[in-house]
């Protein structure tokens, strides 16, 4: 096409394939933008084939105007709009795996509790709303100095998110978390013994990385079944509170700790973890091998 040629709208739906009207909304849009000619006619520069060839193939992938404006605008590259669509549609089809097994779970529980399991599913949004609740709950035991990769596995562990296609049992079993998780009875005992303290641990990182050693050396008693009791686990475990807040393993702290973590034993925080151990499927989850060295704890104290 020579310099300074322009195309109308005809020629131009002849060169690349699109409709006549597709490219009358895409200049409504401002995805396009002609110049008039004399008559008011829409008229094309040469770059209009290969800006609406790119806009016609953006399409093909399912991106909506809004990207596509924007890579044409220069603010998103095409891999970030790409990126963007493929997130979007990771989410949607992650909604419609969680509605598919909160219907099947409405749909196999026994008829007398079908109205409690449909109210219990009706409350929870999608999966992402479930897990945004669970993370709200737990993300004030991250603030401090504790480094990112630190806070995000802490929260893992203790926010689980939904699997990518839960099973009916999993769907209940995360709306059971959420509800616990928006009871203020169990949320306010909850803080009133994690974040006890808090402001006086200077590396909340290093008292969850040796939490989680004291859980491992507790791991095989809490599969096998064996009953809380003390030992190099719960030593372990006094240990890193101790030096968290800088101070000795006596018994006199023995016995504050294990009053200050006399939430954490209370029936529904266990039913908490056991829960999260449906979701994950693991055979220890951290929650119920933590609560397993404070029963130890409290042998201990008793």
């Amino acid at each position: 096409m020579e310099t300074g040629v322009t195309l109308g709208i005809g020629d131009l739906a002849r060169r690349t394939g699109v409709s006549v009207r597709t490219i009358r909304f895409y200049c409504d849009e401002g995805v396009l933008e002609p110049a008039r000619s004399a008559g008011g006619h829409r008229r094309f520069d040469a770059g209009a084939v290969e800006r609406l060839t790119l806009v016609r193939r953006m399409r093909a992938l399912g991106l909506g105007l809004g990207l596509i404006t924007d890579v044409l605008a220069g603010r998103r590259t095409l891999a970030d709009a790409v990126a963007a669509e493929r997130a979007a549609l990771d989410r949607e089809v992650a909604t419609l795996a969680w509605r598919r097994s909160v219907l099947r779970a409405v749909e196999d529980a026994q008829p007398g509790e079908r109205p409690a399991r449909l109210e219990l599913l009706a409350a929870v949004e999608d999966g992402y709303a479930a897990h945004e609740v669970l993370t709200r709950l737990w993300r004030p035991m991250t603030t401090g100095p504790v480094p990112a990769d630190s806070a995000r596995m802490f929260l893992a562990l203790s926010a689980p998110p939904p699997p990518e296609v839960p099973t009916p049992a999993q769907v209940v079993a995360y709306a059971s978390l959420v509800l616990l998780a928006s009871d203020r009875a169990f949320v306010g005992a909850l803080r009133e013994s994690t974040l006890v303290n808090h402001d006086r641990i200077t590396d909340l990182a290093a008292l969850h990385a040796e939490v989680a050693e004291a859980c491992a050396l507790a791991f095989a008693d809490v599969t096998s079944g064996t009953r809380a009791a003390p030992g190099p686990a719960l030593d372990r475990f006094v240990a890193a509170h101790a030096s968290a807040l800088r101070t000795s393993d006596t018994p006199a702290f023995r016995r504050a700790l294990n009053h200050r973590t006399a939430p954490d034993r209370t029936p529904k925080v266990r039913r908490y973890w056991a829960l999260a151990g449906e979701i994950t499927g693991e055979a220890a989850p951290m929650g119920v091998t933590h609560t397993w060295l404070l029963d130890a704890l409290n042998t201990a104290a008793g």
